[in-house]
């Protein structure tokens, strides 16, 4: 080895992230030349041997990129000859292999970009459609290949509590929320607490929920991990589980689903009119049961199935109007009137999912403006929808049990650090 060849040092320094429990190295090079040192076996004995020059790889070559903005009324074509190119080059492109015909697909408001080579010929075009989605098509020599990149945020959990003075949704921005989480936490909760009526002032909750952080910036918010909420002195808690198959849902801690069998509420939408049945009625003056719930909305607003099952009824009802109703297993119906027109695919015998749109408030049929009449019966028997006792969705498995508690063991315990650090801090506030 060659007394004069400098010998290189690499010491890794590490920055520990407290919050995240994380520790990170980055190299920093010291450079230690022999020659610096004076030493006998560093002095010229004889001319010095020729020193072979590495090889350097060649150098990628250059691309000049031409962007534009996708405005309402672009086309594809009209994009390729703002970069410059015809449809003949546009068509060589989205007949490429894999992937490459999805560039047809354009919306408003993405990022494309031609990649040019030094004699001004096509060899790259990518498709911005989010932060996190791009479809990258390059040339090669067979032709043109696409290939959509999807980038994986990374999630980080953050905390949020409140206190309710006037509604939950105030309140959650107060505690900086955004309103989709505001709209998840609802829901979460919404099998057993009606936001609208039930909840009081004085009602807590507490949020563990994703952030989502894309080199380095937070852009966006996840998931809710775990949530607590307290209504009148009751304490209820959900905990987020990801099963073996991948499924997600929410169960309290002991493993019961948060979800019921049927929505307390098919539509959202405030209350007009409850479930009385010595109501008189608004259109004929005489006492006659409201055996439903009445539910007032605008012309147009999708009405839910409250539970899975079959359209047992699908068409115009007397003075229901044009109404749907669903048998859920042997003994129960619920029943939808009013309607302005029916869902997709809704007709008898037809299936349906909880959730799924079977229709749109109106005012056909007997009525005095538009609303949705729904009725929830079990054996024929109109109940009170607002307040029958609904019965639970599946628990966690008994094959899942013990992972699941390992799960809930570690999101309480992160609850807790939580809550005891957002304690802390407003003590510290206080003084």
């Amino acid at each position: 080895m060659s007394p004069s060849a400098d010998v290189e040092a690499k010491r890794m320094s590490y920055t520990i992230d407290l919050e995240q429990g994380m520790v990170s190295g980055a190299a920093s090079e010291r450079k230690h030349s022999m020659n610096e040192q004076h030493s006998p076996e560093a002095e010229d004995h004889g001319p010095a041997e020729p020193v072979a020059q590495a090889e350097t790889a060649p150098a990628a070559p250059e691309i000049d990129w031409h962007e534009f903005n996708i405005k309402s009324g672009d086309t594809l074509s009209s994009l390729f000859r703002k970069a410059g190119f015809n449809d003949g080059v546009m068509l060589s492109v989205i007949h490429g292999a894999d992937e490459a015909t999805k560039l047809q697909r354009l919306y408003a408001g993405e990022d494309i970009r031609f990649g040019l080579d030094d004699e001004g010929q096509l060899v790259a075009v990518e498709l911005q459609r989010s932060r996190l989605e791009s479809l990258k098509i390059t040339r090669t020599e067979d032709g043109f290949v696409g290939k959509t990149e999807i980038r994986e945020p990374e999630p980080r959990p953050a905390f949020a509590t409140g206190v309710i003075d006037g509604s939950l949704y105030l309140a959650a921005r107060d505690a900086g929320l955004n309103d989709r989480l505001t709209m998840e936490l609802a829901g979460i909760f919404g099998w057993d607490i009606d936001f609208v009526y039930d909840v009081r002032k004085g009602d807590r909750f507490e949020v563990v929920y994703e952030e989502l952080y894309l080199d380095g910036e937070k852009f966006e918010t996840g998931r809710i991990l775990s949530a607590r909420f307290i209504n009148r002195g009751t304490e209820n808690v959900a905990l987020l589980y990801t099963d073996s198959n991948g499924d997600s849902d929410y169960y309290t801690p002991d493993g019961k689903s948060m979800r019921k069998a049927f929505l307390r509420v098919p539509i959202n939408a405030r209350l007009s009119s409850p479930f009385n049945l010595q109501r008189r009625h608004p259109v004929l003056d005489v006492v006659r049961p409201h055996e439903g719930t009445d539910y007032a909305a605008p012309p147009g607003t999708p009405i839910k199935a409250a539970g899975s099952g079959r359209v047992q009824f699908a068409g115009w009802k007397g003075g229901y109007g044009r109404t749907v109703v669903l048998q859920h297993g042997d003994n129960i119906t619920t029943l939808y009137a009013h309607m302005s027109r029916l869902g997709k695919g809704i007709k008898n015998g037809s299936r349906v999912k909880q959730g799924d749109t079977i229709g749109y408030v109106g005012s056909s049929g007997m009525v005095t403006g538009p609303h949705l009449h729904y009725e929830f019966r079990v054996n024929g028997v109109a109940k009170n929808s607002r307040t029958v006792k609904l019965p639970d969705a599946k628990p966690v498995p008994s094959t899942e049990l013990a992972r699941f508690r390992q799960l809930t063991d570690q999101r309480l315990a992160q609850f807790n650090v939580f809550r005891e650090g957002d304690r802390q801090l407003a003590m510290a506030s206080d003084n």
